[in-house]
């Protein structure tokens, strides 16, 4: 059989059509190399065999032993059946116990006399020892040889546990791996052979076997350490021929302008960057500076100055005779961004208009909700290159957007965009721009190699100065409603010490929520049974009770993502001109939103979001002078795993730390994304929190092996892995990268 085909082999072949019919519908497996590539989650130990005198209670054992007397009895009724076996070794007797549709078998196999091998989970009924449902195999009395050779190799075995299903429990996934088992002589093995025997790497079908079918747990560990290795090289192959196409394309190399808009606005800063500040706009500026496009991550800890950053780029951009453009996920931020980019170059905003700088630009801001006068004029500004600078939402991605020279693309909140988003807008130049994706959800190192790997990264560690502490602390409201009561105090306290608060709700509660009254009738009635299953708190019924309770007399608004922009704008200015002391408002406020007055958040039902997402929202306060407080309301026990990760929020304002908590909580899942789903089906064994060491290794060596070969022409068996693992989607993921 050809060495590749028996792994594209569909499973319908050796395995008949409805063995394969439930591993395509529920497993995703469909061929051959599907199959072998599903790898045991764990393995059981049948343990050594146990004398029935010494059987140890909840331990899996191994037993040989002969059948003293087996009968069925029914209960309930006569409606179900139980067949009860004793066991004897000489040493002891042993129970075992068959129900339901599992007793016809062993009812016809364990007959009195019969010797056996049984393994299973040692339990007590009614002061007795048993197994239930063990597992067996005859022993033929009249070989003696065979027989000890039988129970060597079934007592010894390290048994695969499969990921399954309902419809197909592990051992049935495991008869069919046997089947296909053979097959794994034609692995295409995309290690060099020098890479391979200077690690000295198991073979790969030696590798597969050995997975599958170990003998030893060293075995298992052989394999595992080759199967990783195997992910994360042929992903960091991908990645590197993706940075090394990238450096393949031109692009305008944008380099800075003595006296430019850039020394201006520089000139008028009212302080002074930091160093880190410093040393990513260096590494911006060196990429600018090249004929082909950049492609840099700038990520860095909530308020550590990314966009004053970005801004630095943009203005470089547009010094060198282009035009910059800046992405962000919701019109809140757009217009935040805005609002704050024109606030800090004043009058270099203003170019072409009276009172402008005649170094300056316009700044136009472009979304979805804006008039069709103000828009017209925006796109006119965008086409004749007027506006140097634009900022907007997903609507500058749209066809009838016309630049004159966009030379930077600049994408906030990299997470929340689809790559074809991106994309999009990166095919608005005549030559591909540059482009700088931020965020600040800090990203373990690995999983920046994993995700983003198509992206060079910089990352902003250092607060500026000026920023003031934030405490954090858990209110536990169940256990201690008092706590809560001194919370609400505590907002007071800053109000009236002049200061704002923020409270943030997991839902607005409108009627659009609620839109089906039955199903709000019953939602009711479950969580006065269990209060686990109330409904998550709303900022409209919060921000009511507020008014009229604990809050009352401060002026407390709404602000949530059903609000019509207009409306959303108008409560921003009006709590950022520090008009609305408390804002009840959704996640909308998570990134970007600048209030330095704001000094209190309380989070209710903090419990329902996620790690990254409370180190977000806690980003919000302490931006000014005044010491920032986050309290973390809870209705989540205290041995929970919610609280854990709460209290593990309060401990510590490390956004790395705290994305490594994440990510050992949610394992890859989550973080990978469905945007990122080309990486994360093809990774089975690796996983991107553990396997640091093996996937900084598995980059260096495919940068080297890139730049050496980038067309792969000496390396077939990996443009073959690499052709399988690039499937049509994944691809078109890592192309949009």
């Amino acid at each position: 059989m050809d060495r590749v085909s028996s792994f594209d082999e569909p499973l319908k072949k050796l395995l008949g059509g409805a063995t394969a019919k439930v591993m395509a519908e529920h497993l995703d497996l469909h061929t051959v190399g599907d199959l072998l590539h599903h790898y045991p989650r764990r393995y059981e130990e049948r343990g050594k065999l146990t004398a029935l005198a010494d059987l140890p209670l909840d331990e899996h054992v191994t037993v040989v032993a002969q059948v003293a007397d087996a009968r069925i009895l029914m209960f309930n009724n006569g409606r179900g059946k139980r067949l009860e076996v004793t066991l004897t070794d000489g040493s002891g007797r042993l129970q075992l116990v068959f129900f339901g549709h599992g007793v016809h078998k062993p009812h016809k196999e364990l007959l009195p006399g019969r010797q056996a091998m049984f393994a299973g989970k040692v339990s007590v009924f009614n002061r007795k020892m048993q197994l239930a449902h063990p597992t067996y195999q005859l022993l033929d009395a009249s070989d003696a040889d065979e027989a000890t050779e039988a129970v060597d190799a079934f007592a010894g075995r390290l048994l695969p546990i499969y990921p399954a299903c309902k419809q197909l429990d592990s051992w049935r996934i495991a008869k069919a791996v046997d089947a296909v088992l053979p097959s794994a002589q034609d692995a295409v093995d995309p290690l060099p052979a020098s890479l391979r025997e200077g690690r000295g790497f198991t073979p790969l079908p030696e590798a597969l076997l050995k997975v599958h079918r170990p003998q030893t747990k060293a075995d298992v560990e052989d394999a595992k350490a080759r199967l990783k290795w195997d992910e994360a090289f042929v992903l960091q192959v991908a990645l590197a021929r993706r940075r090394y196409a990238d450096t393949q394309l031109p692009a305008v190399a944008r380099r800075p302008v003595a006296d430019g808009l850039l020394d201006a606005f520089d000139a008028k800063l009212p302080f002074t960057l930091t160093e880190g500040q410093e040393k990513v706009s260096k590494e911006i500026f060196d990429d600018l500076a090249t004929e082909h496009p950049m492609h840099r991550l700038l990520q860095g800890e909530v308020g550590s100055g990314k966009t004053m950053v970005a801004l630095r780029a943009m203005l470089t951009v547009v010094d060198a005779g282009g035009q910059a453009a800046m992405l962000a996920p919701t019109e809140v931020l757009a217009q935040q961004h805005h609002r704050s980019i024109t606030e800090m170059m004043g009058e270099l905003a203003e170019g072409g208009m009276l009172g402008g700088s005649d170094r300056g630009t316009k700044v136009v801001l472009l979304t979805g909700s804006m008039g069709v006068a103000a828009r017209r004029q925006a796109l006119l500004d965008l086409v004749t290159g007027e506006a140097g600078i634009v900022i907007g939402t997903h609507a500058l991605i749209e066809d009838k957007v016309q630049f004159h020279d966009l030379g930077l693309v600049v994408v906030d909140e990299q997470h929340r965009f689809g790559v074809e988003q991106r994309d999009a807008l990166r095919s608005k130049g005549k030559q591909p721009p540059h482009l700088l994706v931020m965020t600040a959800t800090p990203i373990p190192r690995t999983v920046a190699m994993t995700v983003f790997g198509d992206l060079e990264t910089s990352v902003l560690d250092q607060l500026p100065a000026g920023r003031s502490p934030i405490a954090s602390h858990v209110v536990p409201a169940k256990d201690k409603p008092h706590f809560l009561a001194r919370a609400w105090e505590r907002v007071r306290e800053e109000v009236e010490n002049g200061h704002q608060a923020y409270v943030v709700c997991p839902r607005i509660g409108d009627d659009a929520e609620e839109a089906d009254g039955k199903k709000g009738k019953a939602k009711k009635k479950a969580a006065d049974e269990d209060p686990e299953k109330r409904p998550p708190l709303a900022v409209l019924e919060i921000a009511d009770e507020l008014r009229k309770g604990a809050l009352a007399g401060l002026t407390v608004e709404v602000l949530h993502g059903r609000m019509h922009p207009d409306e959303k704008d108008d409560v921003m200015r009006r709590f950022a001109a520090g008009d609305v002391d408390v804002l009840v408002a959704t996640t909308v406020i998570e990134v970007g939103v600048n209030v330095p007055n704001a000094t209190a958040m309380v989070i209710m039902d903090a419990d329902r979001f996620g790690v990254s997402q409370l180190h977000q929202l806690r980003g919000r306060v302490g931006r000014g002078s005044a010491p920032g407080l986050c309290l973390l309301v809870s209705e989540a026990h205290e041995a929970s795993p919610a609280r854990a990760r709460l209290s593990a929020v309060a401990a510590t304002l490390d956004g790395f730390e705290l994305s490594r908590i994440d990510l050992e909580q949610r394992r890859e899942g989550d973080v990978l994304g469905q945007a990122q789903s080309g990486v994360r089906s093809s990774l089975r064994m690796l996983t991107v929190i553990d396997d640091e060491e093996v996937i900084a290794a598995a980059r260096e060596e495919a940068v080297a092996i890139v730049a050496a070969d980038p067309e792969l022409e000496h390396l077939p068996e990996l443009r073959t892995v690499l052709a399988a693992l690039l499937d049509k989607d994944r691809e078109e993921y890592l192309d949009k990268g």
